[in-house]
């Protein structure tokens, strides 16, 4: 599946507008692969997207859900207040803080009827159903998970591979839990820890994702037995990216930290420390995508305002190392940087 890419780099799935057709084409056609995020969208988004990609190149790429989690009440009262006194510095009422399954049904369909080569989910573990039918329409299942013991438990249920997302990765966390105690979520773990954990217990194709920008950084996961490099803060500023002015600006600075919150959707994230961060994190709970809803309208009056203090701008711990150019320059970039700390490291040994 992956182990036969001429360039072993995966260009992650980034929802809410980072990733584009152009961006997955661009990949797929410099030797990479790349996934569409099918999180947030519409199924017939989703569709029209799988098709201006595959107008665009003629090589692979995949599709990435988002699996929903179940229903669970949560009172919110207190994080309104706070989001309508929020939303008044941008003219913005809190949107409704309603539950939904982002309609995964609907695009799980259009995903085998369209079959894709990868399908990969995040979140939680589809059912067993759902990954015979991926299967039976011939694409492969990828799983992302934030902990060894996530991925036996996807590796068991009939993962192809495992996209295992060390503690520095940018946006939100692939952990099926989120025990509430800490802004994380849970246990952290460094990519490199993790994937060697998996490869002492499951003899099946891991994805390494999580605070991977440079090539010397694909060379590490590599020479620790990932079979490609899964990095989306390193194509945050590609050319081909949707990213947003605003956003994009924020990440040339290069002058936040980052850290994990769930002030935005309810669910732990890695994002670029900005005000709504700082002030509203220690305050925001467990429900994900209740928040996500409530917030969308605020984050959107801030980015038509030109504001970054108050949107979610999601990047990995190494985003200062990401350049802004084209797809395919950057991937070039990583193949010879890899190579070369490659040839450094052997020299050394």
């Amino acid at each position: 599946m992956f182990s036969d890419l001429p360039i072993p780099v995966i260009v992650a799935p980034m929802a809410g507008g980072p990733s584009t057709p152009e961006l997955v084409a661009a990949a797929a056609n410099a030797g990479a692969f790349g996934f569409l995020a099918g999180g947030m969208l519409t199924p017939e988004k989703l569709v029209d997207q799988i098709g201006r990609t595959r107008r665009l190149t003629d090589g692979p790429f995949g599709v990435n859900l988002f699996v929903p989690r179940e229903r669970v009440a949560r009172d919110m009262s207190d994080y309104r207040d706070r989001m309508r006194s929020e939303g008044q510095r941008y003219g913005a009422e809190p949107g409704c803080a309603v539950w939904d399954d982002d309609n995964y049904p609907a695009k799980l369909d259009a995903v085998v009827a369209s079959r894709i080569p990868v399908v990969s989910f995040t979140f939680q573990m589809p059912s067993a159903t759902d990954i015979a039918r991926v299967k039976k329409a011939g694409s492969s299942v990828v799983i992302t998970v934030a902990t060894p013991e996530e991925g036996c438990q996807a590796a068991a249920l009939g993962a192809d591979a495992i996209c295992v997302q060390g503690c520095d990765a940018g946006g939100h966390r692939g952990t099926f839990t989120d025990t509430g105690a800490d802004a994380a979520g849970g246990e952290l773990y460094g990519v490199l820890a993790a994937l060697r954990s998996l490869h002492a217990e499951l003899d099946i194709p891991v994805i390494a994702a999580g605070g991977v920008v440079n090539g010397a950084d694909v060379a590490a996961v590599l020479a620790a037995g990932a079979v490609a490099a899964q990095m989306g803060s390193a194509f945050l500023r590609a050319t081909e990216s949707g990213t947003s002015p605003v956003y994009r600006d924020a990440l040339a600075r290069a002058g936040r930290g980052t850290r994990f919150t769930r002030a935005f959707t309810g669910r732990p994230a890695r994002g670029l420390v900005n005000r709504f961060i700082s002030e509203h994190s220690a305050h925001a709970p467990v429900a994900y995508p209740q928040l996500h809803h409530m917030t969308k309208p605020i984050r959107a009056a801030a980015t038509e305002a030109g504001d970054p203090e108050a949107m979610s701008l999601w990047a990995g711990r190494t985003y200062q190392l990401a350049e802004e150019k084209p797809a395919a320059e950057i991937i070039e970039s990583l193949a010879k940087q890899a190579r070369d700390a490659l040839d450094v490291a052997r020299d050394r040994l």
